[in-house]
């Protein structure tokens, strides 16, 4: 049976994966800190899939947690998902140095490092993926002070240029990129949901169906809903000068985010 890794998988995103692996036929290693809940939807998916699901609680934004899984990648997966993310709620010039590089550890060196560690066994064995979840937001500069979205920038470039390295080895690698989605990452960073309509936000159910649909048809960027394509697509073609009129801050008032 094929086997999928997921970081961030106890909410959101992470969890709706795992039920749609586990669906497909998928066993799973489930990453996330919280070891009580990890086990405990464990449990809930071994008893509706009943598919063999390993808990693996680690914190990727620290060395040993990231090694943890390193560690287990290289045992071999065919399926990677680096779904764990963090976003703050605090301007560049008043956020703490401490939570901006855990940030960076967590969106951009974890995916680096797991997916340094899950590629040359997939690449042996002629077959696999590594899906990254990234955002939309990394196609523009829209929330002023906020390094957010320059960490998803980073994981669409890496994904692409990775993608094009391996997909001749029968490896795909994918960016995933949302809008606005029903998750736990908002109210975990502080952020508020007031400012954007509702017809802006999408089901995790509805983000991982069609990024499965496009890892599986060998994409090398997603984005899922047609509303959020024609987004990304002016946020390519506006001039520069017209996106940073546009540009507000989404992320409500001030305060320090939680991780």
């Amino acid at each position: 049976m094929p086997t999928a890794l997921i970081t961030g998988a106890t909410a959101g995103i992470g969890a709706e994966f795992a039920r749609q692996l586990a669906h497909d036929g998928y066993d799973l290693v489930l990453v996330a800190r919280d070891a009580g809940r990890l086990e405990s939807f464990a449990e809930e998916l071994r008893g509706q899939h009943g598919r063999t699901v390993e808990v693996l609680p680690a914190d990727l934004a620290e060395e040993a947690g990231c090694s943890t899984v390193a560690d287990r990648l290289v045992k071999g997966v065919d399926l990677l998902v680096n779904n764990a993310g963090i976003g703050l709620n605090t301007s560049f010039v008043k956020v703490d140095y401490a939570d901006e590089r855990r940030m960076l550890r967590l969106n951009v060196e974890a995916v680096l490092r797991l997916t340094h560690a899950a590629l040359p066994h997939m690449v042996a064995q002629g077959s696999g993926g590594v899906i990254n979840v990234s955002s939309v937001a990394g196609f523009g500069v829209l929330a002023p002070g906020s390094t957010y979205s320059s960490s998803k920038a980073w994981v669409t470039n890496f994904s692409q240029s990775i993608a094009l390295s391996v997909r001749k080895r029968g490896v795909t690698v994918m960016s995933l990129c949302p809008g606005f989605t029903h998750t736990e990452f908002h109210d975990r960073a502080g952020i508020s949901k007031k400012g954007q309509p509702s017809w802006s936000w999408l089901s995790a159910e509805q983000v991982v169906r069609d990024g499965l649909r496009d890892f599986r048809r060998g994409k090398l960027v997603s984005i899922p809903s047609v509303k959020y394509k024609v987004s990304v697509f002016l946020l390519r073609h506006l001039p520069s000068t017209l996106m940073y009129r546009l540009a507000g801050d989404t992320r409500g008032k001030s305060r320090d985010a939680g991780t």
